[in-house]
C-alpha cells in the first residue's frame, strides 16, 4: 500500500509534463499558422506592388516632379514613374558609379540636368564599359545642346550597397546617393530623386540607357506553404502524443 501514493504522484507528474508539452506544441502551431497567414498577406501586397509598378513603367510619361512637389515624392507612390525632363546636361559634373549589368562591368554615368527654373535633376544617362570611363573616349555623347530626357524616376540610394559604401572624398561611388553626389559636384537646388534614362540612343552609342532592372523577389507563397506545412507536422505530432497517452491510460 505504501507504493500507491508514489504511483499516484508519478502519474500526476507525468500528466503535468504531458500537459506542458501539449501546451507548448499548441503555441507552436498557433505561431506557425500566424506566420503562414502573414506570408499570404505579404503575397497579396507584393502582387499589388508589382501591378502598380508595371502600370507606372508603361504609362505615358509625365513631367518630372518640380520643386514644389519634391516634398511629396515617396518610394511607394512615385518610384519607377515614367517621367520627362528638359534642360542642359552639365557634362563637366558627371559622376561615375560602379555597375555590373547585362553588358558587363563598368559604370553608370550620372549627370546633372539643369532645368529652365534653375533647379537640377541627376540623370543616370546609362552604362559605359570600364575602358570608356574617360569622357574624352566618348566625346560624341557629351551633348551640349538642350535635351529632353525620358526615363524612370528613382529614389535616392544613400546607404550604398550591401558590400561597399560610397567614398565621396576619393570619388568612389557604389550607389546613387543624390545628396552626396550633388554636394561633391557642387550642384545646388537638386531634386531628391534621380532619373534612369530610357534606351533612346546617344550620339556615338554611349552611354547605353534603358538598363533599369525591375525585379521584386516574390517567394511569399513558398514561405506560406512552408509555415503551414510545419504547422500540420506539429499538429500531427500532437495528435500522435495524445493518442498514445489515451491508449496508455486505457491499458
Amino acid at each position: 500500500m505504501a507504493d500507491v501514493p508514489s504511483k499516484n504522484a508519478r502519474r500526476q507528474n507525468g500528466a503535468a509534463r504531458l500537459n506542458i508539452f501539449c501546451g507548448l506544441i499548441a503555441v507552436l502551431i498557433a505561431a506557425l499558422v500566424s506566420l503562414g497567414v502573414w506570408q499570404v498577406e505579404r503575397l497579396s501586397w507584393k502582387e499589388d506592388l508589382i501591378a502598380r509598378v508595371d502600370q507606372r513603367v508603361h504609362a505615358d510619361p509625365v513631367p518630372a516632379p518640380a520643386r514644389a512637389e519634391w516634398g511629396q515624392v515617396a518610394r511607394g507612390a512615385d518610384e519607377y514613374r515614367h517621367v520627362t525632363a528638359e534642360g542642359i546636361l552639365q557634362n563637366d559634373k558627371e559622376t561615375l558609379i560602379y555597375a555590373s549589368t547585362t553588358l558587363g562591368a563598368g559604370y553608370w554615368v550620372i549627370t546633372p540636368l539643369k532645368l529652365a527654373d534653375g533647379t537640377s535633376i541627376l540623370i543616370n544617362r546609362g552604362f559605359v564599359p570600364t575602358d570608356r570611363r574617360d569622357p574624352a573616349t566618348r566625346s560624341e555623347g557629351q551633348i551640349a545642346t538642350p535635351v529632353k530626357i525620358a526615363g524612370l524616376l528613382r529614389i535616392t540610394e544613400p546607404k550604398g550597397t550591401l558590400m561597399k559604401s560610397n567614398d565621396p572624398a576619393n570619388d568612389r561611388w557604389y550607389s546613387r546617393d543624390v545628396a552626396a553626389i550633388a554636394d561633391r559636384r557642387h550642384v545646388g537646388d537638386v531634386a531628391p530623386y534621380f532619373v534612369d534614362a530610357d534606351a533612346t540612343p546617344h550620339p556615338g552609342g554611349l552611354p547605353v540607357g534603358g538598363l533599369t532592372q525591375i525585379a521584386f523577389p516574390n517567394n511569399h507563397l513558398v514561405y506560406a506553404i512552408t509555415w503551414f506545412a510545419l504547422a500540420i507536422m506539429a499538429a500531427g505530432l500532437l495528435a500522435v502524443v495524445v493518442h498514445g497517452e489515451m491508449r496508455a491510460r486505457r491499458a
